[in-house]
């Protein structure tokens, strides 16, 4: 039933906000919506488990304000082109894709983590990577004068760190920008039932009125190894006999 019910609520948004791109409608809804439930507790699953990110999403959908929203992370319709060039398909497939001829040598390339999403999904794969960073753009649809100040609630096993970590608007439809880095911990473990780990970045408001929070999704290579003192290998590997902590 939630796709009839965000339908009507996409509807809603456009009605009241007739420049508002199916990108900002989107953000809207997802950065408005609440991760716990009526009684101020964590979204429980089928099992009556805490729910994840994976799945419950952005949270319990708010038409009310997503309707007055601050921010919005909006796409260009040019702007989703340059991410499929960016995913390195030759000129043709991305032609067939988008139904029109393409040169992508002509065009800057989005990188996946650059498309401009109000969320953020992170993979520490088994290359050794330590740092990813994201690039975010945000427009201002609330309050010509208002200053926004960031929240970071951190995920297990990463530091997030936001630069700037206030942006100031004096305008409506003003652009800011800002990057994310999420930087693993050189000495996190991943366990097999801690292999994903979420969070989330808020914008607030300096009044307070508004609120933009991105939900945070990081997934870690399933088989993970650390080299710490003395030898030491902490091994997660699904097909190895060495399980937890093993000696080089």
């Amino acid at each position: 039933m939630s796709c009839p019910h965000l339908s009507g609520i996409a509807a809603l948004l456009k009605s009241s906000h007739l420049d508002w791109s199916p990108a900002a409608i989107k953000s809207a809804i997802m950065t408005t919506a609440d991760p716990l439930n009526r009684q101020g507790q964590p979204i429980p699953d089928e099992k009556l488990n805490f729910a994840n990110v994976l799945a419950i999403g952005a949270g319990h959908v708010s038409p009310t304000r997503a309707n007055d929203q601050g921010l919005v992370y909006d796409i260009k319709p040019e702007d989703y082109d340059s991410y499929v060039c960016g995913l390195n398909f030759t000129d043709r497939n991305v032609g067939i894709f988008l139904q029109r001829k393409v040169n992508c040598s002509d065009r800057k390339k989005i990188a996946q983590e650059d498309l401009n999403y109000p969320s953020f999904s992170v993979l520490f794969k088994f290359d050794g990577s330590q740092k990813i960073t994201f690039k975010r753009v945000l427009t201002n649809v609330g309050q010509a004068h208002s200053t926004y100040t960031v929240k970071i609630d951190q995920p297990e096993g990463v530091r997030v760190v936001v630069k700037p970590e206030k942006l100031d608007f004096t305008k409506l439809k003003q652009e800011a920008s800002f990057s994310v880095t999420f930087v693993r911990s050189k000495f996190y473990v991943s366990k097999l039932a801690y292999e994903h780990a979420e969070g989330s970045l808020e914008w607030v408001s300096d009044h307070k009125r508004y609120s933009v929070r991105s939900p945070i999704s990081i997934m870690f290579s399933i088989r993970e190894i650390l080299l710490l003192a003395n030898n030491i290998i902490y091994v997660l590997d699904m097909d190895s006999d060495c399980f937890g902590v093993c000696y080089d």
